[in-house]
């Protein structure tokens, strides 16, 4: 490769830190585009980083970031589409297809694009697998002698800022008692996000995997019901976890999709009928040891439960009672 520069489209995001940290400490240069500079000055003080305000959306900022870079990266995805509608296709399809044109056009030899397991064009019901599924097809089909392409299709990304342990952790903290879950058997291997960036830097630099199409799951494979109930042992609560079927799973998904913030849709309901596991996990054949969610999550989650302890005994105390159960 000419240059150690490379460019890192949804690099302020979730994976994008851990990945620009990664990179950063293998020696890369990283341009990050960003809407919001304000928003992410921490990503300022990681060695190499240089942070552009700009829209990945227009053509001629694109061309413009992506000159005189050895490589691409394409991790911007979304969960759910505005009131508006057609945010998947823009992001997940349009986004990709533009990117692989700026590189063929701007000499760029090499394209890492982060699609999801079960992705999918032909998906009947997800919106988001579906566009997923077209996204990484387009950018495949674009590939060529002058334009590696590899993309990887992670299961569910979890770390100690992921936001699935997370968010059902604040949804545990707020609802007493019993918690409804929709669709309790859906089945997953999450994987976690330091072997999600490792896998990114060793292909990078891997001709071998131009190409290839990259399964990524953890070692072991849990229902939901299961990781939720895992979850609320780790904050120390009590809380009865209540499965519900299938009809109720779908109007709870209709339900709170018009919540603001949308904590549960259609789309998730959908997307959750599909197992999320792999059937060829391509961590161990990169010489990663897939991270099981048990070395992982009770540490962050631990801390919040201990954390929300206290807090709970210093109001009792306040109060001059005596500190009660869950």
């Amino acid at each position: 490769m000419k240059t150690r520069t490379i460019c890192v489209l949804g690099g302020t995001g979730f994976v994008g830190r851990h990945l620009c940290n990664r990179l950063s400490a293998a020696g890369w240069r990283l341009r990050v585009p960003t809407r919001h500079l304000s928003r992410h000055r921490d990503l300022l003080v990681v060695p190499g980083v240089h942070l552009v305000e700009a829209s990945v959306h227009d053509d001629a900022t694109l061309r413009e970031l992506l000159t005189g870079c050895a490589a691409a990266i394409n991790l911007v995805g979304i969960l759910n589409e505005s009131r508006k509608g057609r945010d998947f296709t823009r992001v997940h399809v349009e986004l990709p297809r533009r990117l692989a044109a700026a590189c063929l056009e701007t000499g760029v030899p090499r394209l890492l694009h982060m699609s999801a397991l079960n992705a999918n064009p032909a998906e009947r019901h997800s919106q988001y697998l579906r566009t997923k599924g077209e996204g990484e097809d387009a950018v495949h089909a674009m590939a060529s002698a002058a334009l590696q392409v590899t993309s990887f299709q992670p299961a569910v990304i979890f770390g100690s800022d992921d936001s699935f342990f997370n968010r059902f952790a604040a949804l545990l903290e707020m609802i007493p008692w019993v918690f409804p879950l929709a669709c309790p058997d859906a089945r997953m291997a999450p994987v976690y996000v330091g072997d999600v960036v490792e896998a990114f830097t060793r292909v990078l630099e891997d001709p071998g995997y131009a190409g290839r199409r990259c399964q990524l799951c953890g070692p072991r494979e849990y229902r939901l019901e299961d990781l939720v109930r895992y979850t609320a042992e780790q904050l120390g609560l009590q809380r009865e976890i209540l499965g519900l079927p299938p009809l109720a799973s779908r109007l709870q998904a209709q339900i709170l999709e018009w919540v603001p913030g949308r904590p549960f849709s259609l789309d998730n309901f959908w997307s959750l009928q599909r197992p999320a596991v792999c059937d060829k996990n391509c961590l161990p054949q990169l010489g990663i040891t897939p991270t099981a969610v048990e070395s992982v999550v009770p540490f962050h989650l631990g801390h919040r439960g201990h954390r929300r302890r206290y807090d709970r005994y210093r109001r009792q105390a306040r109060r001059g009672g005596a500190p009660s159960g869950q």
